[in-house]
């Protein structure tokens, strides 16, 4: 195990220190997050405001995710003139979703299009601010919604009302119970993996994509050494009733057939 765990360590570092040295990284296209820009060119087609919410949860590593891509996406609005609004519920994370913004504007020389009161505490209530929520998309007429971070019950409420607006919808979940929601009501949806690759897919910065990839392959290889594993302990394994080898070496033919006839039955359900 420790073999293993220096192994993988080290392929992960190997990998940062190519990316970092200029070898390209090779990341498959996520669709969900590429529709990141088609979604913000559409609003500034629009003339009508974007909306994102990164979810409910306080500051964890699904929230920061979500703030990241917030950064992203406000880079990318600022630079073609459309509007962001930023819809909170926990008040921890106003802050910090004030300062992102912030930054983004001023990273990409619009910081005189800066406009604090659009990131705003809405409730710490679950459906209180779920509600406020819609009324926001309705009144203001959003364009476009981003949906990243944790979500729970009220998610469907707020890809349900933002479908019934015609705004184009992106959301992204790493909780298996809700993705199901949002690949009902969105148009595009970032689900799994997928979620904790977004930085590194959409900033392209050389450690976090050499750290991608390199994980990525430590994954490949361990997927590869537990197939090794069964197929081992399937062919050579102490007990002779159910060793595929030692069935197929004493019997012949005969066991050759008797053992297809075992795993036809056991596929089937139709063994004991």
């Amino acid at each position: 195990m420790t073999a293993l765990i220096c192994g993988m360590s080290g392929v992960i570092i190997a990998s940062v220190l190519l990316a970092q040295r200029g070898r390209a990284m090779f990341i498959r296209r996520i669709p969900g997050l590429s529709a990141i820009e088609e979604a913000v060119g559409r609003a500034t087609e629009m003339g009508r405001p974007i909306f994102f919410s990164p979810g409910l949860d306080g500051i964890s590593i699904v929230t920061l995710q979500a703030l990241a891509i917030l950064s992203y996406t406000v880079r990318l609005a600022a630079t073609q003139g459309a509007r962001v609004i930023v819809g909170l519920r926990d008040p921890t994370v106003l802050p910090v979703a004030e300062e992102s913004v912030r930054e983004a504007y001023t990273a990409v020389g619009r910081s005189e299009d800066h406009r604090p009161e659009d990131v705003r505490f809405v409730s710490d209530d679950q459906f209180a601010y779920a509600l406020g929520t819609v009324g926001l998309m309705q009144r203001e007429k959003v364009a476009t919604n981003f949906f990243f971070g944790g979500f729970y019950a009220e998610a469907l409420i707020l890809t349900e009302n933002g479908q019934a607006l015609g705004a184009l919808q992106v959301a992204g979940c790493p909780d298996p119970t809700q993705i199901p929601f949002f690949i009902a009501t969105c148009d595009y949806v970032v689900i799994g993996d997928e979620y904790y690759a977004a930085t590194a897919y959409l900033t392209r910065e050389p450690t976090l994509t050499g750290s991608l990839v390199g994980q990525d392959i430590s994954k490949g290889v361990i997927i590869a050494l537990i197939v090794l594993g069964i197929a081992i302990a399937t062919m050579l394994g102490d007990d002779a009733t159910h060793n595929v080898l030692v069935q197929l070496l004493a019997n012949g033919e005969a066991g050759v057939i008797q053992t297809i006839g075992g795993f036809i039955r056991f596929f089937t359900g139709r063994g004991g």
